[in-house]
C-alpha cells in the first residue's frame, strides 16, 4: 500500500508516516520503480502503535526504544511501565503547578478588583503588581 493508504489506515498523515520512517520507528519501505514507498500490514500495525504511544505522551525516542526492544526479541513491558510511571509523575506535577497558578491568578484578580473598587489607581496594573508577591512553582 502507498504512504497515503498506510497513513489513512493508521490514523496518521503521510507526513507523519515519512517522519516515523526517517526516525527508524518503521522499517524503510520498499520502493516501486518510480520511487513510491510501499508499506505492508505489519508497518500499519507499528504506525498504529506509534500513534497510540504518542497519544499517551511518549516521545519518539521512548517509542523507538520500545520498538527496538521488541524487534530484538525482548519484552518491553517493564520499560513501558517505567515510562508510564515517569509520565504520570510529570502529569501530577503539572496539575499541581496549574492549581497553584490558578490560585495565584484568582488572588491577583480579587486584589485588583478590591483596589479598583476603592478607587485606587495602579502604576501599571494591580493584577501584575499584586502577583509580584506571589510565588508560583
Amino acid at each position: 500500500m502507498t504512504v497515503s493508504q498506510a497513513a489513512r489506515r493508521a490514523g496518521l498523515t503521510p507526513k507523519a508516516v515519512r517522519l516515523y520512517e526517517s526516525k527508524g520507528l518503521v522499517d524503510p519501505a520498499a520502493r516501486t520503480g518510480a520511487g513510491y514507498r510501499l508499506y505492508q500490514d505489519r508497518d500499519v500495525e507499528v504506525l498504529r502503535f506509534v500513534r497510540q504511544a504518542r497519544a499517551l505522551g511518549l516521545n519518539l525516542a521512548e517509542i523507538r526504544e520500545i520498538i527496538d526492544l521488541q524487534r530484538h526479541g525482548a519484552q518491553p513491558c517493564g520499560r513501558v511501565l517505567g515510562i508510564v510511571d515517569t509520565r504520570l509523575k510529570e502529569v501530577d506535577q503539572a496539575l499541581r503547578d496549574l492549581r497553584a497558578l490558578r490560585r495565584a491568578l484568582r488572588t491577583a484578580r480579587a486584589a485588583a478588583s478590591d483596589s479598583q473598587a476603592r478607587g485606587e489607581d495602579a502604576v501599571v496594573c494591580q493584577i501584575i503588581e499584586s502577583a509580584a508577591g506571589e510565588t508560583i512553582h
